[in-house]
């Protein structure tokens, strides 16, 4: 049997280079003299690499990274994003506190673009994308919807590959920074299983995992390998008392401390499965089938609603002692906030009867307690009026979450034909089809408008994300007595994209009796999607491709691809790429590539729309996110949105001394008419008018409205320089390697609809250098991994609030890791991630800009490229079998 499995697991590597669209092995190498040492070759791109982080294979035009299975496992963090974060330097990913929707997917950014410029693949095939749009994305991300990376378990992997190029002329659409392949593990014996708990030094964000994995034969002929993974996650909290919560709490108030949580959400029942399976149908030909099932509970915080200061939220119209109503929810106040705070201090009420328009309400004042004179409160009882400083008087603090539901399933077939006109042809034909479910859910807000009746825990609706596709690929290799045999791929790709908007429970969206007093409509913070919301968006595209590789000569790879793509919404694109490899010596080649690219808008992007809460110039607002083509987003400057379009160059070295292995890269990376958010915009008075007429609800709520829009380019340039040496030492192996990146992005043209401190934290957020070194040593009885980590200075951001914007200090983390191998067959290990506990940039707001520190509750600037939450330590038993 094992002969067997030995040649399916030789003729699957053959079928990775067949399917050159579909395939990061699309490179053939300029010695190979035989088709048995192509593969071989092949192989040694795709699948064989130095277990040591980061490491990039050298023989390809295009850099490379692969990062095995051993170093994916030595990490202190469960999630993917943070282990891929710690091994390629080129990617950033931030934790996303009070974030949203972004909060349940966090979003990832390589070569300092959104996070769906980056194209994932399985296996070699599409991801499908995931149903949550970022909306409050942090300047780079938002509206980026791309796919759900954390749903994919280390233990079900047998590497990732990292192609750091531009690739949208071979894969289509989103691989614009580059492209991830994560290729699953082809067992067909043995396996493991391991448990892992750790927690964070200040003594939150316990974490527990069990995951496993099985290789087993399916029949003689082939492997059925599966994996599992189960988590539990506490949150974590690096927070303070807010001044004014505190204030409350001294009046005596219950109010909870901290009112507000800065930190990392709770996930719960985190559940993943992962099959993977491969048969030997004779002849030359293969069946392959994979795919998952994953769900988790995602529940995190919110901004701390003030119960005196939020219009809209505990009472309709704000009215002056005198009595005069001065402000309805959602005006612009011209003179800012601290006109705002000298104003006499009132309760907001309305009419419980719901039909007057004209409110004969007491007016509560404030008293100096803060507090409202609590005689006047009573008193709106007896005046048929209400204020939620009634049943409500300390505040509130929403909680955000959702179920998270990820599947996918892929069934192909590929091999060789071996007669017919198309003889000597290798094909691959798969079908896919993936599918991601976003239940959102918000607990311990409410419906104002429902007055004393509202619930306080809503299910404000769901998104859905559904794709299908087909791919069909071939490739034949073509003697045109060159110095070796041409390598010619070429296919077609069909894919079917849709997103739907489910309704949320009534009470989410509802209009209550206090509505017409302006009393804010829906739960609170994330109000529910209306039926009139509720729909199916879809959008299909037809793709053909041509890619080809030529040996001029022994020491000249040349490449060249070419891809049409049609889509029914927008229509179509074309784009090329050209590559080279040219061996000076043998120790010293040189590499480069030119490329276009594009991103089509997402179906969600195109046809979304959604209330968020967010602070502006302070103070929580609530703002709309409209579809591009709505009148309102019309009048401010939308229109249907276009596809991203983009060149790409990149040039390189890869030299080798010995047991030293040297890459250096150059990329430059411009952008046109780039996809995004738009800044929100404030309404004026005709806007709010033109909504009304257009059956929005709730617009005297609005304060601010946004749409997605091709505002703006971009010019983003870089150097990619990567060592890798090993050697025997201290009476064992040992590999070391040093990464860095220098990352910078310039805004080339934008407009208002961008706003100027957007262009700021897309150029400013993310640190410009980062770097790791590596040291993983193994010995007989035990193995150790130490990782450094820089991180280059930063734009400090808390809230969004440009005021608030410092240039915070480059910081080092370090990463450890001790294994030891009690037995053959089971491991203990011990370990921490920034092991020396290196603090974020705590908040530090400039004396003139009137705001304290802890204003918002928060500790550190939320930007922090390597988190806010402290130093994390972990033990990890696992059964090898």
């Amino acid at each position: 049997m094992k002969n067997n499995i030995n040649f399916l697991s030789r003729s699957v590597r053959v079928g990775l280079a067949t399917a050159a669209a579909a395939s990061l092995t699309i490179a053939l190498p300029t010695m190979a003299q035989e088709n048995e040492e192509q593969a071989k070759a092949v192989e040694k791109i795709a699948v064989v690499g130095s277990r040591a982080a980061p490491r990039s294979i050298g023989d390809s035009p295009v850099p490379i990274d692969i990062i095995g299975a051993d170093e994916l496992s030595k990490s202190g963090n469960t999630d993917m994003l943070e282990i891929l974060k710690g091994t390629v330097p080129s990617l950033n990913v931030h934790a996303n506190p009070i974030s949203d929707a972004a909060t349940l997917v966090r979003p990832a950014n390589l070569r300092g673009l959104s996070a769906d410029s980056t194209l994932i693949l399985l296996n070699g095939k599409r991801r499908h994308r995931s149903s949550v749009i970022a909306f409050l994305g942090g300047g780079i991300n938002d509206g980026a919807q791309g796919p759900d990376i954390s749903v994919i378990p280390s233990i079900a992997l047998k590497q990732v590959e990292v192609l750091r190029d531009g690739a949208a002329a071979q894969y289509g659409s989103d691989a614009i920074a580059g492209v991830m392949n994560f290729v699953l593990r082809d067992d067909a014996e043995g396996g493991s299983i391991s448990a892992r708990h750790g927690e964070y030094y200040e003594g939150d964000g316990t974490t527990t995992q069990i995951s496993g994995n099985v290789g087993l034969p399916f029949t003689d002929n082939g492997f059925a390998n599966l994996s599992f993974q189960y988590k539990n996650a506490d949150a974590t909290s690096r927070s303070v008392q807010r001044p004014d919560a505190a204030a409350f709490a001294n009046a005596g108030l219950d109010v909870a401390d901290p009112a507000q949580i800065w930190g990392s959400p709770e996930v719960k029942d985190d559940i993943t499965i992962f099959g993977n399976v491969g048969l030997d149908l004779g002849d030359d030909k293969e069946f392959y089938m994979f795919g998952n099932y994953s769900e988790r509970d995602v529940r995190g915080g919110f901004y701390y609603r003030n119960p005196t200061t939020r219009p809209g939220v505990y009472g309709g119209v704000v009215r002056n002692v005198g009595g005069t109503p001065s402000y309805r929810p959602g005006d612009d106040d011209p003179a800012g906030q601290d006109a705002w705070d000298a104003a006499p201090a009132t309760i907001l009420v309305g009419s419980l009867d719901g039909l007057s328009q004209q409110l004969n309400c007491p007016v509560v004042e404030i008293g100096a307690n803060g507090l409202p004179d609590a005689t006047a409160l009573g008193s709106l009882t007896a005046a048929n009026c209400f204020a939620h400083n009634q049943n409500i008087p300390e505040g509130f603090t929403p909680n955000f979450g959702g179920n998270i539901t990820d599947t996918s399933l892929t069934i192909g077939t590929k091999g060789e034909i071996k007669e017919g006109f198309a003889e000597g042809w290798f094909y691959d034909i798969s079908g896919s089809v993936g599918r991601n479910e976003a239940q959102f859910l918000i607990f311990n807000t409410l419906n104002s408008s429902l007055g004393p009746d509202t619930p306080r825990d809503f299910a404000p609706g769901k998104y859905i994300q559904l794709e299908k596709s087909f791919n069909f690929d071939m490739v034949k290799q073509f003697d045109w007595d060159l110095y070796d045999v041409v390598n010619v791929a070429g296919g077609l790709e069909w894919r079917e994209e849709s997103f739907e908007v489910i309704a949320g429970d009534e009470a989410s969206f509802t209009n209550g009796p206090l509505f017409d007093q302006g009393f804010s409509v829906g739960s609170n913070g994330f109000p529910g999607f209306k039926p009139s919301d509720q729909g199916v968006s879809t959008r299909r595209n037809y793709a053909l491709y041509l890619d080809t590789e030529i040996p001029f000569t022994e020491a000249f790879l040349a490449g060249v691809a070419v891809r049409y793509e049609d889509y029914d919404s927008f229509g179509s694109t074309a784009n090329f790429k050209l590559s080279g490899q040219f061996h000076a010596t043998d120790d010293l080649n040189f590499r480069g590539s030119v490329s276009t690219g594009f991103r089509a808008p997402t179906v969600g992007q195109a046809n979304v729309s959604n209330v968020q809460t967010n602070l502006s110039s302070g103070v929580l607002v609530d703002s709309a996110l409209l579809p591009p083509t709505n009148p309102i987003s019309a009048s401010l400057g939308g229109s249907e949105l276009e596809p991203e379009e983009s060149v790409s160059y990149t040039f390189g070295a890869v030299y080798t001394l010995g047991d030293v292995f040297i890459t250096l890269d150059y990329y430059n990376i411009q952008v046109e008419d780039r996809i995004s958010q738009s800044e929100k915009i404030n309404l004026t008075e005709a806007d709010k008018e033109e909504l009304i007429a257009a059956g929005v609800p709730n617009v005297a709520g609005l304060a601010q409205v946004s749409f997605f829009t091709n505002d703006f380019d971009t010019t983003t340039t870089g150097i990619d320089l990567v060592a890798n040496y090993n050697a025997d030492l201290f009476g064992g192996s040992s590999l070391f390697s040093l990464a860095y990146n220098w990352n910078e992005t310039e805004v080339d043209r934008f407009s208002d609809i961008t706003g100027a401190f957007k262009v700021k934290r897309l150029e400013e957020d993310l640190p410009n250098h980062r770097a790791t070194a590596t040291w993983a040593q193994n010995m007989e009885s035990y193995s150790f991994f130490t990782r450094v980590n820089y991180f280059g200075e930063y734009q400090g951001v808390h809230v969004d609030f440009d005021a608030t914007a410092i240039t915070a200090d480059a910081a080092v983390t370090v990463d450890f890791e001790f294994n030891y191998f009690l037995s053959e067959e089971i491991t203990l290990t011990a370990g921490a991630q920034n092991i020396f506990d290196q603090d974020a940039e705590r908040i530090d707001i400039p004396d003139d800009v009137g705001i304290p520190n802890n204003n918002w509750g928060g500790i550190y600037y939320e930007t922090s490229p390597f988190g806010i939450n402290g130093g994390y330590y972990y033990l990890q038993a696992t059964y090898n079998f």
